[in-house]
């Protein structure tokens, strides 16, 4: 049997390991985890049942990214360590020099939107250079590529993600959502290019087995993507709702305070914010969801109203962005994945694939297809 390196950056850290806990049980993975703080990975090893011996790496992958790959030696990458609003390509380059494979999760819109800076020199390589290999764009896209053959046009797509509270939300992933608080960004609206706020245009919005949840306008891939990939397009709308309305109400105010300037950034606040916020832990739950509505026409040029729901219980919700990594990594290693070069996630993992990933592991996930009309 032939056996496949995975080496998973911040393999301990909150996606990383949920990521690890999945690809660590196939024979033909022979799993390497880096970090910076070799308790955390011991800690995390010692839980997983892995049919291969794990391997551990302390370090920076920022400090000389090249050289510490090409002492690992792994056929595929995946990163999650973010923020990646503030990264550069480093790591992706890195790969590149070892021509090994490159999957992330980053959320960045800039990050994701611009990795086609890499689609030559990925192909000359014969490597997937793959960007945004989560919820967004990743699994955004799939269930648009699935449901868009029922429409001779697609208007407009409305989609939001309904956190839990007491999902382990870490440093890099609060500083990554509080970075376009208040600050101007632009969607299609109506055929129209317009600026929106992030975190605002609050609104109550019912989700399938969750109940009502405020929701804010969060700035990702999917404004700056896919109007290229679904030119039909004239109103792409994304927002996400903490648990806590107390807190989505704060967040919104002081989305205020930065748009006015008087307020810095909120990332500079996002550890005391992190703080805070698991003080009230007590008053959440681990259930998180997730929906999206598509409008348009159906072959017949009627009104076409689709809406497709996810709902997660019991904090298995954190399996949902994962997935998309631990999906494509699969399919390198089967010799499933053809494409080579650089590109965003988008399109490259099929919904039905999804869901049967999602069904195969066992998780207390269910969702949901309604026409509305």
């Amino acid at each position: 049997m032939e056996k496949y390196s995975v080496l998973i950056i911040g393999g301990y850290g909150n996606f990383g390991k949920y990521i690890a806990k999945v690809l660590c049980q196939d024979p033909r993975i022979e799993l390497a985890i880096l970090g910076r703080d070799r308790q955390k990975a011991e800690d995390l090893v010692k839980t997983l049942n892995s049919a291969n011996p794990i391997t551990i790496h302390t370090r920076d992958i920022f400090q000389n990214p090249e050289d510490t790959l090409k002492q690992i030696n792994p056929y595929v990458v995946i990163h999650t360590s973010g923020p990646f609003q503030s990264q550069d390509y480093a790591v992706a380059k890195a790969c590149l020099s070892q021509a090994c494979h490159y999957i992330d999760l980053a959320d960045s819109r800039h990050f994701v939107s611009n990795i086609t800076e890499l689609h030559h020199e990925a192909q000359q390589k014969g490597v997937l250079i793959c960007s945004g290999a989560s919820s967004v764009p990743g699994l955004s896209s799939a269930i648009i590529e699935h449901f868009l053959p029922q429409f001779s046009q697609l208007d407009s797509v409305d989609y939001a993600i309904a956190t839990a509270q007491l999902t382990n939300q870490g440093l890099a992933t609060t500083a990554g959502v509080l970075t376009y608080a208040g600050k101007p960004f632009k969607t299609m609206l109506n055929g129209i290019e317009s600026t929106i706020y992030g975190w605002q245009n609050i609104r109550l919005v019912e989700f399938w087995r969750l109940h009502h949840r405020f929701l804010g306008n969060c700035d990702i891939p999917d404004l700056e993507l896919f109007p290229k990939y679904y030119q039909s397009l004239k109103t792409i709308r994304f927002q996400a709702g903490l648990e806590l309305k107390g807190l989505q109400i704060i967040l919104f105010l002081l989305s205020w305070l930065v748009r006015l300037k008087l307020l810095p950034a909120l990332d500079n606040f996002a550890n005391p914010m992190l703080k805070i916020s698991h003080l009230l832990d007590r008053f959440g739950s681990n259930n998180t969801g997730f929906y999206m509505t598509l409008k348009g026409q159906d072959k017949q040029k009627k009104a076409l109203n689709i809406r497709f729901d996810i709902h997660a219980q019991d904090g298995d919700g954190l399996y949902i962005p994962c997935t998309p990594a631990i999906i494509l990594t699969e399919l390198l290693i089967n010799q499933q994945l053809e494409f080579r070069g650089a590109m965003p996630c988008v399109g490259l993992i099929s919904l039905d694939n999804y869901l049967n990933r999602l069904k195969e592991l066992n998780l207390n996930i269910t969702w949901n297809t309604t026409f509305l009309n």
